[in-house]
């Protein structure tokens, strides 16, 4: 079988949200001819494994491709999300990213789609049913929409064991069960965790029934701050402001989480427990009233082993049920990653130039792709703003989201750019207009005054991170 030549301005590697916002940027803001290679049989990425009850755990109205709407923008009625812009399903994400592919990219006459293929480097890439070889000609650059590397706990490796009697499943296997156990026990603290507990208690699990074996307990986001329409503005700039604020008059970390929680900006699930993570998962205060509801929470570190009698942990054991069953919610959606140069020659390594925002991310980076051509401004332009993992990775990240956001700021056109792009979703409402009232103008004033005494006290706060990280 003879390897067949194909030839591509562009070659992305993953058709998941990322390399999809990225693709549809260049055919609105350039001419390029762009090749698509992905190992699932549907656009998507990782949205073809997840459980089936997944949701967003932000709005909609800034997910998926920036030419595309996502939302309806229908608020939720019902339901723990009640009163906040709706959530889409799983199905719902797969569909639209189906859509956009089918009615926007094909139909472009500019875009190649290999799905079913696993990419090799160097340009080379193969059908996985048929092992049909492919070598391609990239005129300008290969895009690699894969770093993030996304796991599921379907797909991921287990870093635990267990014995063969043991009954261990991913969560995407709740809704097959049919007979109750005595005891269901969620292995990881993370928002894969959340959505089990929830889904269960949704279900008529007893509370008194879930035991949640949680590593480190987290820092969530409050969900209404993040709602990108202007009904919410007082609660979404408002954050903004006190974010600012809580900043510039912090002491340390530790006083700085407590005026963030006062605050409102962050929650956690159990107040008698200091956080010592945070991922940037986003929950509602109907949400964390529920979660509270499961009480044998246990804090052991991670899990090491499983057999009938006990659950071995980093940390010590605690006793188990025979009949218990275990759901695996221990891979993390997002490893943290190396950082590398977004623009490297003729590699683009897409990576999050916006705190927990891979998808605004990816198309920003395009848009810069488009635009310059100097590699060094470019770079500058497209900071990476690293992934965040523990607690005090919310300062280092939401750090490198000011500097970048300054950056943009002083930049002719990008200001008008991130208006206009629906994904971006917030610098839109600070832009004042005949509609807004003196208590907007009053949270955008108190913002504005924020941001110096902030960047004056940051140095300070980062020079405990700093010290935090090296120790841990």
């Amino acid at each position: 079988m003879s390897t067949i030549q194909l030839e591509t301005d562009y070659l992305i590697i993953g058709c998941g949200a990322v390399g999809m916002a990225f693709a549809d940027v260049l055919l609105s803001e350039s001419d390029a001819n762009i090749l698509i290679v992905d190992n699932h049989h549907k656009p998507g990425g990782h949205w073809n494994d997840a459980y089936p009850f997944v949701t967003l755990h932000q709005p909609s109205a800034f997910y998926g491709v920036g030419s595309a709407e996502l939302s309806s923008g229908r608020k939720d009625e019902v339901g723990l999300n009640k009163g906040l812009m709706e959530l889409a399903t799983g199905g719902e994400v797969m569909s639209y990213f189906n859509q956009v592919m089918q009615h926007r990219f094909l139909p472009s006459g500019r875009v190649q789609y290999f799905p079913m293929c696993q990419y090799a480097g160097d340009g080379k890439f193969s059908a996985m049913l048929s092992g049909q070889e492919y070598q391609v000609s990239v005129n300008k650059k290969i895009v690699d929409g894969t770093h993030f590397k996304t796991s599921v706990p379907a797909t991921h490796t287990r870093s635990y064991s267990n014995d063969p009697s043991i009954d261990v499943i991913p969560l995407n296997e709740l809704p097959q069960l049919k007979e109750p156990r005595n005891e269901y026990v969620v292995v990881g603290g993370g928002k894969t965790g959340i959505d089990a507990v929830l889904w269960m208690l949704e279900n008529q699990i007893p509370a008194d029934r879930i035991k949640w074996i949680m590593p480190r307990d987290g820092w969530l986001m409050n969900r209404e701050n993040a709602q990108p329409a202007r009904e919410f503005f007082m609660s979404t700039m408002g954050a903004q402001a006190l974010q600012a604020e809580a900043i510039g008059q912090a002491d340390s970390m530790d006083d700085l989480f407590d005026r963030l929680e006062d605050a409102g900006c962050l929650l956690r699930i159990y107040p008698d427990t200091r956080p010592k993570m945070y991922h940037g998962a986003t929950v509602s205060q109907d949400e964390i009233t529920e979660l509270r509801k499961v009480t044998n929470v246990v804090r052991l570190g991670r899990v090491k082993h499983i057999n009938p009698t006990s659950i071995e942990l980093e940390q010590g054991s605690v006793d188990a049920k025979a009949d218990a069953l275990y759901i695996d919610c221990s891979a993390r959606a997002v490893p943290v990653q190396d950082i590398k140069p977004v623009f490297d020659g003729k590699l683009i390594t897409v990576q999050t130039v916006r705190t927990i925002q891979p998808v605004f991310s990816a198309s920003f980076i395009a848009h810069v792709e488009a635009n310059y051509d100097d590699q060094d401004k470019k770079n500058d332009l497209c900071t990476v703003v690293p992934l965040p993992n523990d607690d005090v990775d919310w300062l280092l990240s939401n750090a490198g989201q000011m500097q970048n956001q300054f950056k943009w700021s002083q930049e002719a056109g990008l200001r008008e750019w991130l208006i206009s792009n629906r994904l971006d979703g917030f610098t839109g409402l600070t832009i004042p207009d005949e509609s807004t009232t003196e208590e907007e103008m009053a949270v955008l004033g108190r913002l504005r005054a924020a941001v110096p005494a902030a960047a004056e006290n940051m140095p300070k706060l980062m020079r405990e991170v700093m010290t935090r990280k090296a120790v841990q």
